[in-house]
């Protein structure tokens, strides 16, 4: 059985409308300053008219309420595109009340990352290719300026097909700063050297659709049996792509998940993997750079402690900038993407 082979929607053009959703958290109405910021930015650097929604900037709103959202977003004639304005940690719940029949006929990019991996997944499952990263807030809304690398990829993601090759952050970032306080956003965020990619078993060249997210929200689809293929042999030879969040899971943890998928047929099936970035700071955890180092280390060792495991011919980067660290490379999710280990290349196609 081979993978379903989802389909790129049609592509917005500078003047177009955007959709602009809160699918997993209302944070807008908590922290006004970076969604403001993400809207202007939409307005004055991409070209695109943001489109609000009832429950954008409320938080609390029922799952219902948000699937209503959602389903208004990709039924609307007069919207191309729908970006999400941040992630969440109940977007699951959202899942039941969508129209799937109604997003199916109506195909669009959306963008998202984190808890949007359910609704990234739903469209997956739908035959829709979808955009991993791109959220208003955290991406956009990024203060002081757009990272180039981000902006570069996210305005190739919006308007062009075609392949388009990512390259290595020489610097990044992963210490967040209070988004209540405009101070934050006059300068630019701090960063630190990047060593680049780390590549294992770059013996070969993979080419593939990808599948992934953030883990921690897999995990989840994974115990409530959603959006995730019963028949592992769906997602044959494929490019997993996956990343953890803010709340900093332990390198056991990590190593637990891979292995429950692992014990359910799933990793074998990915001749590639690329991890993202490990964010390893956060309000909660102000690691130190060694403290840093080394969640990022023990969390490389889990991960290829479970490859080793069940899928010991996987060739895997580690590093990749995407996810929650800063710059925030865009993964088209069920697009194709090339892993040239030979090469040490990355080309994704848009």
């Amino acid at each position: 059985m081979t993978a379903p082979q989802p389909a790129y929607p049609p592509k917005p053009v500078p003047g177009d409308r955007i959709a602009v959703i809160s699918p997993g958290s209302g944070l807008p109405e908590l922290f006004p300053l970076p969604y403001e910021l993400g809207l202007k930015r939409l307005r004055e650097d991409f070209g695109l008219e943001p489109v609000e929604y009832p429950t954008t900037r409320v938080m609390g709103s029922t799952p219902r309420a948000r699937a209503v959202d959602i389903n208004a977003a990709f039924a609307d004639p007069t919207v191309t595109a729908v970006m999400a304005t941040i992630g969440g940690d109940d977007q699951i719940t959202v899942l039941p009340h969508l129209d799937r029949e109604l997003i199916r006929a109506h195909p669009k990019p959306f963008f998202g990352m984190s808890d949007n991996t359910n609704l990234l997944a739903l469209l997956h499952n739908l035959g829709i290719v979808g955009y991993h990263g791109g959220c208003l807030m955290t991406t956009l809304g990024r203060p002081y300026a757009l990272h180039p690398l981000t902006a570069d990829s996210v305005r190739a993601a919006l308007f062009t097909r075609g392949p388009y090759e990512l390259r290595a952050a020489t610097h990044y970032g992963d210490t967040d700063r209070d988004w209540a306080d405009p101070a934050t956003f006059d300068e630019e965020p701090a960063a630190r050297p990047a060593d680049g990619w780390t590549w294992h078993q770059p013996d070969r060249r993979v080419e593939g659709r990808t599948w992934g997210g953030n883990l921690e929200i897999l995990s989840w689809l994974l115990m409530a049996d959603r959006e995730i293929a019963r028949d592992p042999a769906v997602y044959d030879g494929g490019v997993l792509f996956l990343e953890t969040s803010e709340e900093l899971p332990r390198a056991e943890e990590v190593f637990r998940i891979l292995r429950n998928m692992g014990e359910r047929g799933l990793l074998a099936r990915f001749p590639a993997l690329l991890m993202g970035r490990a964010k390893a700071w956060s309000f909660e955890q102000p690691n130190g750079t060694e403290q840093r180092r080394r969640y990022a280390a023990e969390q490389r060792e889990a991960v290829l402690r479970a490859l080793a495991a069940y899928a010991p011919r996987t060739m895997a980067v580690f590093d990749v900038d995407f996810g929650h660290t800063d710059p925030q490379l865009v993964i088209p999710y069920g697009g194709s993407v090339t892993v040239d280990g030979p090469a040490r290349r990355i080309t994704v196609t848009y």
